[in-house]
């Protein structure tokens, strides 16, 4: 049986940053920067002890940024295309190359982050980056390109908005000229003609909410004329971008988290994932994507591993914790993905979204234990967690661009007291964490880690019992959520309260769950993993499974068929209604 994925997503640039006394807006002289260098082995054993099996390592490609590297060859950026002081991750301006901010030796970055590669697999664990195909920042040029490649827009006609052969679409005869500052004098930032934005603007004029640092490529659909496709014969933006993607498997990668996916034809993923995987076929590639209606076509179609569970699965776990959302539309969630479970990508934190414990979220960390089982086991598919997030990560600071908003920042140098009071200096500990962040780790930690050591949430399969739970008096559907997993001689009965109150359930579970599964009925000794405790339980359609659920928990009681002592029907009525499938 394959491995669950547990993916740990880290930024580097923030990760290993020991720096104490980061002031917001900071440079990176005042601020600093973590190091590749610094995630030793000693921390990566830790993250492999919680759980995970791959780490992500977020924006470690080169991007626009206003540090001033140009002593050793790197063409220095306009700050007025530049989000931050350190420049968004998603802004690359060199696809063959490392962010010099991250190397102990600027001449020796690639090296440096080959000796990570090498470090993460000794450590048990895979490598995923990103692989960034929908824009550029706009002053891409690449100084470490490979001999013969050449750079995006090298041979563009910038006097047509569209080409087949172009890498950019242009608006021509147009001066950019964004709703921001681009400065003045010899400083200014002039781009003629305007190339589109990234977030399909295809105007000069894009707004300071536009992802104005960035430029759209043309990957042969002509926006101009109703979305018209060119795609044979294959285009050169197609060429350059496989190109990339092999550059970094060679590299050892395992696997690509590909930015904005479904902004890119899928026509193109049709075609290059296969190539890829044809030289490297252990390689992965994940999808983030925002529809739904797109999930099938980007497996089936687009040759995708994985896909971002966000519209549906996490929204609906958010609006659960924070809009009175009822626990029953997590029936839709798998509903919606039957089938396709197992390449769904869960989580609950990213670099994009808010932090859980924020006040823009729960408010409280240690609220997470619902969200967090439901999110890690719902699915055979992978589950990812955002660096901190198992210590309770508050996202309190305003670190500069990235304002007062929850979220941890991605334009900015800063530092995070989380992770410097966990990694202590390279030598991880829990002595400088406080009583609740070590709690909360530990229940990241046994969670994360039953994802593989139990077969049924590795490989299992999934019964969901709220249809016939929905009249019992001893659970409320808005608050509590109830499912099955099994395999083979195992059965997990799992139960999430998403209240602030405690409750006494008494779970119905109907013939055809013990048929479907083909479960036996009896009484067993059952093991609840969470706690350890063993209990003897009645496992059977006509008696109610009974467990104690705590305010913000959940429980996880195990059964081994082997050990079942076959069921003796009962005259005595159970307490709840009589189950009636809606």
């Amino acid at each position: 049986m394959e491995q669950k994925p547990i993916i740990y997503q880290l930024l580097p640039r923030l990760f290993t940053n020991y720096n104490e006394k980061c002031v917001p807006h900071g440079n990176y002289n005042r601020n600093g920067s973590g190091k590749l260098n610094s995630i030793n082995q000693a921390v990566l054993a830790s993250i492999k002890d919680l759980g995970a099996t791959h780490v992500w390592l977020t924006g470690v490609i080169e991007h626009a940024q206003r540090s001033d590297w140009s002593a050793y060859g790197i063409k220095k950026d306009n700050p007025y295309v530049v989000k931050g002081e350190a420049g968004s991750p998603y802004a690359i301006k060199d696809y063959y190359d490392i962010d010099p901010d991250l190397a102990e030796s600027v001449p020796d970055r690639m090296a440096e982050f080959e000796a990570l590669v090498s470090r993460i697999h000794d450590a048990g664990m895979d490598v995923i980056i990103d692989f960034v195909p929908n824009h550029v920042a706009r002053q891409y040029h690449s100084d470490a390109a490979p001999a013969g490649v050449k750079d995006l827009g090298a041979d563009d006609d910038n006097s047509m908005a569209f080409s087949p052969d172009n890498n950019f679409y242009y608006i021509p005869r147009q001066l950019f000229a964004p709703y921001i500052d681009l400065g003045s004098g010899k400083n200014a930032y002039v781009e003629f003609p305007a190339k589109a934005t990234g977030n399909d603007c295809f105007s000069a004029f894009p707004g300071g909410n536009d992802w104005y640092e960035t430029v759209k490529l043309n990957y042969g659909v002509d926006y101009c004329d109703g979305g018209r496709q060119h795609f044979y014969p294959v285009p050169d933006t197609w060429k350059k971008m496989l190109d990339i993607l092999r550059f970094w498997a060679a590299k050892g990668v395992d696997a690509f988290r590909c930015d904005m996916a479904f902004m890119v034809p899928l026509e193109f993923w049709q075609w290059a994932i296969p190539v890829v995987k044809n030289h490297h076929p252990h390689i992965k590639f994940i999808a983030e994507i925002y529809d739904t209606n797109l999930y099938r076509d980007f497996i089936n179609t687009g040759h995708f591993d994985y896909l971002y569970d966000k519209v549906n699965l996490y929204d609906t776990l958010r609006g659960i914790q924070t809009s009175n959302f009822s626990a029953a539309q997590l029936t839709g969630c798998w509903q919606t993905v039957d089938g396709i479970s197992q390449n769904m990508l869960n989580f609950l934190e990213n670099h994009d979204e808010q932090r859980f414990g924020s006040r823009f979220y729960a408010g409280d960390p240690a609220k997470v234990i619902p969200s967090l089982v439901v999110s890690s086991m719902i699915g055979t598919g992978p589950m990812m967690i955002y660096m901190g997030q198992e210590l309770g990560e508050p996202g309190a600071d305003a670190e500069g661009f990235s304002g007062f908003d929850g979220r941890t920042t991605i334009f900015d140098y800063w530092s995070l007291s989380t992770l410097r009071r966990w990694l202590n200096n390279g030598a991880p500990s829990d002595a400088n964490l406080s009583g609740r962040e070590r709690w909360l780790r530990q229940k990241y930690r046994t969670i994360l880690r039953l994802c593989n050591s139990e077969k049924a949430i590795t490989g299992g399969r999934f019964f969901d019992l709220m249809y016939v739970n929905y009249d019992n008096p001893t659970l409320n559907p808005h608050r509590q959520y109830v499912f099955l997993r099994n395999y083979a001689d195992e059965t997990l009965v799992i139960a999430v309260n998403f209240s602030a109150d405690s409750c006494d359930l008494r779970i119905n579970i109907p013939r055809h769950a013990f048929d479907m599964l083909q479960i036996p009925q009896g009484e067993a000794m059952m093991t609840e993993l969470l706690t350890g405790q063993k209990l003897q339980k009645n496992f059977a359609e006509d008696v109610p499974f009974e467990t104690f659920v705590g305010p913000y928990d959940a429980v996880i009681w195990k059964v081994k068929h082997k050990n079942t002592t076959p069921h003796r029907k009962k005259m005595a009525a159970a307490t709840s209604a009589p189950a009636k499938k809606s």
